[in-house]
């Protein structure tokens, strides 16, 4: 099940700034400012909205003083050129709210689609070491609730940041025009209520953290149980993973509810500094008032403006709580954007390709995949010079490998299980490279090709072959997306996969369901073959390619096998020896190196490993060929 201590997100939450960083909600910002117009017609909408309110407390001051002047000259008050202003100011607050729920939701929307479209993209990018240790959930956490929960945050926090500073400023001003001693009064409270944010806001940083990270690993928590749901049925696991999964959910539950105890802490210590600079106000205005000092309307105006000013504090208050624990989110989104591939191209790599690219746009090419080489298209020859590799530093996977195959040849790979075999072929795909030595490609090391050119001239048929949603015909188009449908249905058959999908009732436009779960591991086997047959690959992997089908199906695969390995270069590992017979060379590996390699009568005649391991894989097939028949007698 998941493993909650030894699970690395590739943060250490201690070393993560305790106060906001503005450096990384700037470039969160960077996400908004790609839509300027947008962003100012929010900006437009939020200023009218705030300089309405800000009137609405001047249009009553005008309307009483003109009252009280009426009554003191015992005249007709003059109501009509304020009733007008409030009807306009009405007006437009009502457009302006309307605009900018219209504008702040488009601009969301827009966020968290490029947050996701950006993080998405380098998920493709990003080399098979970044996803050893990051669950599925990790990355499904990322490009869902945090992409969403950052566009909210971006929309709205900044309509509100705009709003708030323009009713503040404005509250200020008029304040501070019409008494500026009692505005003072106002705002002696300020110190004070900042002092409070700085309190809070690494309390509330601290927990958001832990909600977020505890999340990821619940989300991961539910993809394993439903991926292994069979698995844990077999085995009674059920309870086992019911308490595993209690430990996660009920440190999200303790730490959830600690953030949001200070979240709710903080934001009525917000508002009863905001009652407390009112009732200053009150106190001090109304004695002033009696005094004769300020009239009736200005202090009506000033507790308006009061309760007023600190609407815009609460509100930000409140965005900057959630800030706080947003902040979690977007650490871990802006790392997952900016991850960079272990495996990569070189800076002159790269140059080479754009200068490549430039001089194919003048050129016909047949196929793009030996444009962005750089080099001569035809892989003639791989070789593996003193090649060494290593997970853990303190150990090796692979020593001082050399190996050298020559474009026609099948080399088969054999060994007990951990003995470096599937790591030796991903470090030929450059899915890893070499701790020391190197692979040549024609005499040149891999690292000085493009690592598209490469991985676009290498197919793949893998033990657990992997079949997506969708129809069997567009599975197999998968291996070469401008296949036709001739083409498709061509490289079928070459892999023996004809049969099956022509008994289907919808034939090649069947749906093969989620991950393949309308058809069986050998259905899914023989569409992954015709797969990497389409693709015309110039060097074919198969990593166990038929250890999971029956007799049936492998004959299918090895007759398109020898149709397709003509003229290529094919690294086989293999399980089921009988299966590899024929190829040009044997390779044994124990314990990371290479014991013994020749063909299956050089290996034979040897009387080494292989020999002992065939002879005992014969025995065991003999015996099941003989027991059916003991019983049937």
């Amino acid at each position: 099940m998941y493993d909650d201590e030894n699970f690395d997100d590739g943060f250490d939450d201690k070393d993560l700034a305790a106060n906001l960083n503005l450096n990384l909600w700037r470039k969160l910002f960077g996400y908004a400012k790609g839509y300027p117009f947008e962003l100012k017609c929010l900006a437009g909408f939020a200023v009218a909205t705030a300089s309405v309110e800000v009137a609405y407390p001047l249009l009553t001051k005008g309307v009483i003083d003109e009252v009280d002047n009426a009554l003191k000259h015992g005249t007709q008050p003059e109501i009509l050129p304020w009733a007008i202003g409030y009807v306009l100011c009405t007006v437009i607050i009502a457009i302006s709210i309307g605009g900018f729920i219209w504008m702040a939701g488009k601009i969301r929307t827009h966020i968290a689609h490029d947050i996701r479209q950006d993080g998405f993209e380098n998920l493709q990018r990003l080399s098979f070491s970044f996803y050893d240790y990051r669950p599925v959930g990790w990355l499904m956490a990322r490009m869902t609730s945090d992409s969403e929960r950052l566009s909210n945050i971006l929309a709205w926090g900044f309509l509100d940041l705009v709003w708030g500073f323009t009713m503040m400023l404005g509250i200020a001003l008029a304040m501070f025009i019409m008494d500026w001693k009692l505005a003072l009064t106002v705002f002696s409270i300020m110190p004070a209520l900042a002092w409070v944010s700085a309190k809070f806001q690494r309390r509330i940083l601290r927990s958001a953290r832990i909600v977020r990270s505890t999340n990821s690993r619940i989300t991961a928590s539910f993809n394993e149980a439903i991926m292994g749901v069979l698995t844990s049925k077999s085995f009674v696991r059920e309870k086992a993973n019911q308490k595993e999964f209690s430990l996660l959910t009920n440190k999200m539950h303790n730490a959830s509810v600690t953030n949001l105890t200070h979240a709710a802490v903080y934001l009525p210590i917000v508002i009863t500094m905001a009652s407390l600079a009112t009732g200053l106000a009150l106190a001090i205005g109304g004695m002033d008032m009696t005094s004769g000092l300020i009239p009736v309307s200005t202090l009506i105006a000033f507790m308006t403006y009061t309760r007023h000013f600190f609407d815009p504090i609460e509100q930000l208050g409140h965005w900057f709580a959630e800030m706080q624990m947003a902040q979690a989110s977007a650490e871990r989104i802006i790392s997952l954007i900016e991850a960079t591939p272990q495996i990569q191209d070189s800076t002159s790599v790269r140059e080479a390709v754009v200068i490549q690219q430039n001089r194919i746009q003048n050129e016909t090419r047949s196929s793009s995949r030996y444009a962005l080489d750089g080099g001569d298209a035809q892989i003639m020859e791989i070789e593996l010079a003193q090649v060494s590799f290593a997970y853990n530093p303190k150990k090796s996977v692979l020593e001082k490998i050399n190996l050298r195959v020559k474009r026609g040849e099948s080399i088969a790979i054999v060994g007990p299980t951990g003995s470096g075999k599937s790591t030796l072929v991903n470090l030929v795909c450059r899915f890893y490279e070499p701790t020391s030595g190197q692979i040549l490609i024609n005499g040149q090391d891999y690292r000085q090709r493009s690592l598209q050119w490469l991985q676009s001239n290498i197919g793949m048929v893998l033990q657990n072959a992997h079949v997506f949603s969708g129809s069997i015909m567009e599975n197999i188009r998968y291996g070469r997306l401008s296949a036709t449908d001739d083409e498709v249905i061509t490289a079928a058959k070459i892999a023996g996969a004809d049969g099956f999908i022509s008994e289907l009732p919808k034939g090649y436009l069947a749906d093969a369901g989620e991950s393949g779960s309308r058809l069986s591991a050998g259905q899914k086997q023989l569409v992954s073959f015709a797969r990497a047959v389409l693709a015309d690959p110039q060097v074919l992997v198969m990593d166990e390619a038929t250890s999971s089908v029956d007799t049936e199906t492998e004959q299918h695969i090895q007759q398109g096998m020898q149709r397709v390995l003509a003229g290529r270069i094919a690294f086989i590992i293999a399980h089921r020896l009988s299966t590899i017979r024929n190829a040009d060379r044997i390779v044994v590996i124990e314990d990371g190196k290479i014991t013994e390699q020749g063909n299956h009568h050089q290996l034979m005649n040897l009387e080494g490993h292989y020999h002992d391991l065939y002879r005992q894989q014969s025995l065991q097939e003999s015996s099941q060929q003989l027991n059916p028949q003991l019983s049937e007698g």
